[in-house]
């Protein structure tokens, strides 16, 4: 098998042309090529290898490999069984009849039974953070819990600026008549001599 290297060429199928063309490799992941772009037409697509090439080795190199790598039949039959805990089966011994209603803005915790208006019952199986994932029956999903908010926060006031006269940015604004220049100045509090 020839080694590749982004830059390279390789015959490949265009998607454009139709046709098996020379190809420059634009990505690779790992030893396999993962896209190509077209010497003929500049298009850039995913890699398709020319029909009749393969990645597999061969029959015939196959056969030469020897028999003591290959997995015997009885290691083959010791994988673990998969197992398949039904929905119904999740729920037996939660307390199903007190289940709170979903709202965003309650908390809630792992193994805790919920109702949810349009999924149904449902079982909380992770928390994280603010979001809860929640096995239904038909399938799960990721709820956000926990977004009640505290206490409304003060807003800081705003206090618009004191108006002043505007002018173009190139003229010298004239001087404030004494009427601004005391609305202007703070107000000092009357010393007690």
């Amino acid at each position: 098998m020839a080694t590749h290297k982004v830059g390279g060429e390789v015959d490949a199928v265009c998607t454009r042309c139709k046709l098996t063309l020379a190809h420059t490799i634009l990505a690779m992941v790992g030893t396999k090529i993962a896209r190509v772009r077209c010497n003929t037409c500049g298009g850039d697509h995913a890699y398709r290898s020319a029909p009749g090439t393969t990645d597999r080795p061969t029959a015939s190199s196959r056969s030469s490999t020897s028999s003591s790598s290959r997995p015997s039949a009885a290691s083959r039959a010791e994988k673990p069984e998969k197992v398949v805990i039904s929905f119904e089966e999740q729920l037996a011994g939660k307390d199903i009849a007190n289940a709170p209603k979903y709202s965003p803005k309650d908390t809630y915790r792992l193994d805790q039974v919920i109702q949810h208006p349009t999924f149904g019952l449902g079982l909380v199986t992770a928390v994280r953070g603010d979001k809860v994932d929640i096995v239904f029956k038909s399938e799960t999903k990721t709820l956000v819990h926990g977004r009640g908010g505290g206490p409304v926060q003060e807003r800081p006031s705003f206090s618009p600026p004191s108006a002043r006269l505007a002018g173009p940015a190139d003229k010298p604004l004239p001087p404030p008549s004494a009427e601004e220049a005391a609305a202007a100045q703070p107000t000092a509090a009357p010393s007690e001599d």
